[in-house]
């Protein structure tokens, strides 16, 4: 007699086609380690690309296909200078921010806004209070509530609408996947990355947000980056000078994403959502990463062991990917990333972990 497992298919709520799942092949890129144990493992994937485009290290997937988050601004940036926005310098670099909402960054936005004709009442991305801890308490007191030009993506809304306003494009419905301004942002995204846009979502902030992978994420990032010394005059060197002369404003105060680029010069990074980083060398050289879990917790270490594998080691690198698990307030162990350097020159490592340990890591935010 033939026994056969009744038991029925289990699928995501919602899901008809089971699609590929982001975690089939990742793999180990830190360890969180308490007392000399390995208290937990965050997985993912991660690619560091030489100035060619060769791949130097893949860990995981590099080709796995992600939503970027907010590591996309600085290529939403470019497109929207194609587009015709007339920005430069600081008001530039807050377009490619996830900016604490610190006051310069709030003022900026508002500059932004006024130079456009338009006022905070524009702004459609959604309604929050500043990302810092102070800037959002001091927003509170003085008797402020959850707005859109305090949210961290008030810059880049403020640059798409500058964009609609040169362009001669409505501005009631710049959000839409269809309007003008969002059909170029997706035509930037796909040719700065090499990438078709397979997928098509809404961000956080409400804004559109395109697929790409891993891959394209940090072959966009080395381009952007090698702009300033290949196409000085182009639209990709003018986001990385903007961003790589303020990094104040792409980040905040004690930001990992604003010490970074002040740490490494012409590096040009980006930090996103749900565990997203990239990051450009001036010498088209590039690094992108998506922790599985979506934590900020190991982002750091893992980007500034990256980083090491791509050449760059300094001691203020090392400082920045520098977190200690603490136990009673006092430092117990720390976040180590899962491999170092000697991981280069096109090694690849898929369903399965490197070992080692390299960096110590800070959260981003």
């Amino acid at each position: 007699m033939t026994v056969t497992d009744a038991r029925p298919t289990v699928r995501p709520p919602g899901d008809i086609a089971a699609p590929a799942d982001i975690a089939t092949a990742a793999v180990p890129l830190a360890r969180v380690i308490r007392g000399g144990l390995v208290e937990s493992v965050h997985l993912g994937h991660l690619v560091v690309l030489d100035a060619d485009g060769a791949v130097r290290l893949a860990l995981g997937d590099p080709d796995v296909e992600i939503w970027a988050r907010s590591s996309l601004k600085p290529l939403q940036a470019v497109a929207m200078l194609g587009a015709g926005l007339p920005l430069s310098g600081a008001p530039l670099a807050l377009a490619c921010a996830s900016h604490s909402g610190e006051p310069v960054h709030l003022d900026g936005v508002t500059e932004v806004l006024r130079g456009a004709g338009l006022t905070e009442a524009h702004l459609q991305n959604t309604p929050t209070l500043p990302l810092d801890a102070g800037a959002a308490l001091a927003w509170q007191v003085a008797g402020r509530g959850p707005e859109s030009v305090a949210q961290n993506c008030s810059g880049k809304h403020a640059a798409m609408l500058a964009t609609c306003v040169v362009a001669g494009w409505s501005l009631d419905d710049y959000l839409d996947p269809d309007h003008p301004l969002q059909r170029a942002v997706r035509a930037g995204v796909e040719r700065l990355t090499g990438v078709e846009v397979a997928h098509s979502t809404v961000d956080g902030c409400g804004a559109p947000l395109f697929s790409t992978t891993l891959r394209g994420l940090a072959r966009a990032f080395g381009a952007i980056a090698a702009a300033p010394a290949g196409e000085p005059d182009g639209d990709a060197a003018r986001v990385a000078t903007a961003m790589t002369a303020h990094p104040d404003l792409v980040g905040g105060t004690g930001r990992d994403v604003t010490r970074v680029m002040r740490a490494v010069p012409g590096l040009v990074a980006k930090d996103g959502a749900d565990g997203v980083y990239a990051a450009g060398l001036p010498d088209g050289g590039a690094v992108a990463l998506k922790i599985l879990d979506g934590g900020d917790r190991p982002r750091a270490a893992v980007l500034t062991a990256a980083l090491r594998v791509a050449g760059v080691d300094t001691e203020d690198l090392r400082a920045i990917g520098r977190t200690p698990v603490l136990g009673h307030g006092r430092p117990v162990g720390e976040v180590v990333a899962a491999f170092d350097a000697s991981h280069g020159r096109g090694a690849v490592a898929a369903g399965a972990g490197t070992a080692g340990a390299g960096s110590d890591g800070v959260p981003s935010r």
